[in-house]
């Protein structure tokens, strides 16, 4: 299991960060001068390049928003200038995309930062500028909410785009996009002027989640482990009755793909962080705030053990729990995770995502009074961030386009690419395992300097 670290802390981790940015910074310009937007998404590399793989185009907001993210660590101008500047030019189609459950990935990552570093005082001021970045997010926290499955007047979800009767444990990060459209005041509009409050389909969908993707131990099946996650749930669309569990990119229905528990581990952390924020009058004719809070709070805890007891000793989990080869590979859980095994990939860019979920979770739980407990997962993210922030998983070698090694994108369909000589998949990077590395050392580093706590929301 995960070994925390008692003794680290955001300043400890100040000079791998700033090598990170430093790496990261030459990385995003040599793929904005190679990249030709005719051949699509960036999505993983092959050998070091960059490579596009159609399935949905939901990388696009990672390989930008990473520029606003490098500006917001180092200051440096031109990747401001990057990042705006693409948002422009390419973004626009995924704001109206009704096809996918993307658009906290997408446009957040986008949009979203740019807003973010606006209202902090970080970009100068120019009010119609912001209003574009408003607007956006509006449209798109709306077309989110619109891909809509109901199962009852306090249930229903974001459907995936497998379809109206598929949940993804994924969408947990994009209700991001909800919420920044609520708090900036809009709403979805239905048939007959019928307005539909975005939080409300926050709430309900989270609640979904919780109920049908995230396991409590409470007996409902046998393979029912406190803090499992089944990445996709399915959904009788005609009378709203849950099926089955399922997976797209696990082994199985009934383990635990990794990356899919760090989608939810982040995703409650942050929405737990946010619901946190708003005044009780917002949940009017919607939830009780209390109650609601106390709902995130339990599953972002029971996933965040679940990722504790399932995850090798430096942090960096195998990219399913019950992947067949890890019979083979011994004491796995006893010792630091190997890349280079013969038997099953790792995936770092599921710890990265997760490491920063940890940390949102600690610092909510120390917000609330636990300072010990909060202690527990603050330490195992700040752990998983040191194994990170250095090699053999931070890219060092100038010729490899990728900043954050060894992660998986689809294990299942065989897309990862296996080195010559290797049995299993190694050495590449992925768009939203490079951009979550970059996340969680921006706000590790934000929180060593003393400044603005990153968060997505708006104060």
């Amino acid at each position: 299991m995960l070994k925390a670290d008692a003794s680290l802390s955001a300043r400890s981790l100040g000079p791998a960060i700033g090598r990170l940015f430093e790496l990261s910074a030459k990385k995003i310009d040599r793929l904005q001068r190679r990249w030709n937007p005719a051949l699509g998404t960036p999505v993983f590399t092959v050998r070091g390049m960059y490579t596009s793989r159609g399935w949905t185009e939901w990388t696009q907001g990672f390989q930008f928003g990473a520029a606003a993210l490098q500006f917001d660590a180092t200051g440096e101008t031109r990747f401001l200038e990057m990042a705006r500047q693409a948002t422009v030019d390419r973004m626009a189609s995924h704001l109206t995309h009704v096809g996918v459950h993307d658009h906290g990935f997408n446009n957040v990552s986008t949009y979203g930062n740019l807003l973010r570093l606006m209202r902090e005082g970080r970009i100068g001021e120019d009010r119609w500028e912001s209003r574009f970045y408003e607007l956006a997010l509006k449209v798109s926290g709306a077309v989110q909410a619109a891909r809509w499955t109901p199962l009852g007047p306090d249930l229903g979800y974001i459907y995936s785009f497998n379809g109206p009767h598929s949940l993804f444990a994924d969408t947990a990060r994009s209700l991001r996009a909800l919420a920044l459209a609520h708090q900036l005041g809009h709403v979805l509009m239905e048939e007959g002027d019928r307005p539909v409050s975005l939080l409300g389909r926050l709430l309900h969908h989270a609640e979904t989640t919780a109920r049908f993707n995230v396991y409590f131990g409470t007996g409902r099946d046998v393979w029912d482990l406190r803090g499992r996650v089944a990445h996709e749930s399915i959904f009788n669309v005609s009378d709203g009755a849950y099926r089955c569990p399922s997976s797209q990119q696990g082994f199985s229905p009934f383990t635990t793909w990794t990356r899919g528990l760090a989608w939810i581990i982040c995703g409650y952390a942050e929405q737990l962080e946010f619901v946190s924020h708003l005044p009780e009058a917002a949940f009017a004719g919607l939830a009780d705030k209390a109650a609601t809070r106390q709902r995130l709070l339990d599953v972002a805890v029971a996933t965040a053990d679940f990722f504790i007891g399932n995850t090798p000793v430096d942090g960096v989990p195998y990219w399913d729990t019950g992947a067949p080869g890890l019979a083979k590979l011994g004491d796995y859980l006893g010792r630091p995770a190997d890349p280079f095994n013969d038997h099953e990939p790792v995936d770092s860019s599921a710890a990265a995502i997760a490491a920063q979920g940890l940390i949102r979770l600690g610092n909510a739980l120390v917000a609330g009074g636990e300072a010990e407990r909060g202690r527990v997962y603050r330490q195992a993210g700040l752990t998983v961030a040191r194994t990170l922030f250095a090699e053999p998983y931070l890219s060092t070698d100038a010729d490899h386009e990728g900043l954050l090694l060894h992660t998986v994108y689809h294990r299942p369909n065989g897309w990862d690419h296996v080195p010559t000589g290797r049995k299993v998949p190694c050495g590449e990077s992925a768009m939203w395992g490079d951009y979550h590395a970059r996340e969680l050392a921006l706000l590790i580093q934000r929180e060593a300097a003393g400044g603005p706590y990153l968060k997505f929301f708006l104060d």
